[in-house]
């Protein structure tokens, strides 16, 4: 009898829980203090919904994603109990978004380039990213960019861009360089998918013209002086994101690959795939510290061509190295750096920095074991300083030093705005 009873009793109290868990629903839904993000973008791009059930998971995500927005500098969330239901508060910090762009570079050969540019990353209240911006390198260059990756859903997006590039640009053939004017204008458009909280997807195409002209150095009946290309891109990006941010912090591993078909008109720039892939990773250490790291890796077709695709630069993978200093058809780039915020206030951070940049590359046509020759490796550790605007998107103003302790290195400085990775 006391058996039954009990059995009986089990059954009853199951049978409460489960009602009362079912009546844990979502009444309602308040974004507050957000004044520029419209609050029906917001809710178009958080998983929660009315009428769902009460899911911790499901807001510590809503979080994480509202805090990669560019417009979001923080957000946070409230459960309040409304009889047997519950009302959820999105609370969100706003980051000011019209950010100019300033990228400043240097060596000890008294290279100078600097790029200009503005963009909005919240344009109309709803993460559309809009910018220009103009470039310096020895010649003039420009370009418009938009991305709107929520435009048609929450999963999905377009992106165009256009752009004119010119600089000088390193030659190598035969142990000798030449410099060429190499110009560049491309116009893409590109279909953004966003997977789930932690996967996104690109597929863009390209059609651009590239421009050579002879302007000093080495010759070679073998290399022409000038010369005129149209060319074809499609692009795959592919990017895993489990990055979790603070402010300024950053925890977690990010991958982002990027595939590459070219298709060329001329065979004196022959056509070629090209992919690479950004490993990062984070780690916090105490209260005020960041591990930061960026494993590079990336091949192309190995055309023995003087305009091979991977570059050395300053303001690409190793900090003091110069501008465009050597080309390869593979590199391998390590960075690495620790980060410390000596002043932690409200609005605003002093960080600085003491970082590691090492690579190698693979010739125009050669094997592996070019990685480990040593002509190839450059290692420049160096020092720095991060001025940071808590309020401002991305409004990170950084000074780099990097000397460099290979043969025939180097030495400068690479100014910008933006952490370097």
């Amino acid at each position: 009898m006391f058996h039954k009873e009990f059995k009986t009793f089990i059954t009853l109290a199951m049978l409460v829980v489960s009602v009362f868990s079912y009546s844990q629903t979502i009444q309602e839904i308040v974004i507050q203090d957000n004044k520029k993000t419209k609050t029906p973008y917001i809710k178009s791009i958080i998983n929660l919904k009315i009428g769902q059930q009460l899911d911790s998971t499901l807001l510590e995500n809503d979080i994480i994603r509202l805090k990669r927005e560019a417009g979001i500098a923080h957000a946070y969330y409230q459960v309040h109990k409304v009889d047997s239901d519950y009302k959820i508060v999105y609370g969100v910090q706003e980051n000011f978004t019209i950010i100019p762009y300033f990228n400043f570079y240097t060596t000890d050969e008294d290279e100078v380039a600097y790029r200009l540019g503005v963009t909005e990353f919240n344009t109309f209240g709803k993460g559309v990213a809009v910018g220009i911006f103009y470039q310096k390198d020895i010649f003039d260059s420009y370009g418009l960019n938009v991305r709107a990756p929520y435009l048609i859903n929450k999963n999905w997006g377009l992106s165009f861009m256009a752009q004119s590039l010119t600089t000088e640009e390193p030659v190598f053939f035969n142990n000798q360089v030449a410099q060429y004017k190499y110009n560049n204008v491309s116009f893409t458009a590109g279909v953004l998918h966003q997977l789930s909280l932690n996967h996104r997807a690109e597929i863009a195409l390209s059609t651009f013209t590239e421009k050579y002209n002879y302007l000093s150095g080495a010759t070679s009946t073998t290399v022409p002086q000038n010369l005129e290309v149209s060319k074809f891109l499609a692009k795959l990006i592919y990017e895993y994101n489990g990055v979790n941010s603070y402010y300024q912090y950053h925890e977690g591993f990010k991958s982002l690959f990027n595939l590459q078909y070219v298709d060329s008109s001329d065979s004196a720039l022959p056509s070629f795939t090209i992919w690479r892939n950004d490993f990062t990773y984070f780690h916090r250490i105490g209260e005020r510290g960041n591990w930061a790291n960026r494993l590079r890796v990336g091949f192309s077709t190995n055309d023995d061509s003087p305009f091979a695709p991977f570059a050395v630069d300053n303001n690409l993978n190793i900090r003091g190295v110069g501008n465009t200093i050597d080309r390869g058809t593979a590199a391998i780039v390590l960075n690495t750096e620790y980060r410390h915020s000596f002043i932690d206030k409200d609005w605003f951070v002093l960080q600085g920095n003491a970082f590691v940049d090492a690579g190698t590359w693979r010739n125009p046509g050669g094997e592996l074991t070019d990685f480990g020759e040593s002509q190839n490796i450059r290692v420049y550790p160096g020092i720095g300083l991060r001025f940071i605007h808590k309020r401002i998107f991305n409004t990170i103003f950084r000074i780099d030093y990097g000397a460099g302790v290979t043969p025939d290195a180097t030495q400068g400085f690479v100014f910008g705005i933006g952490q370097y990775f």
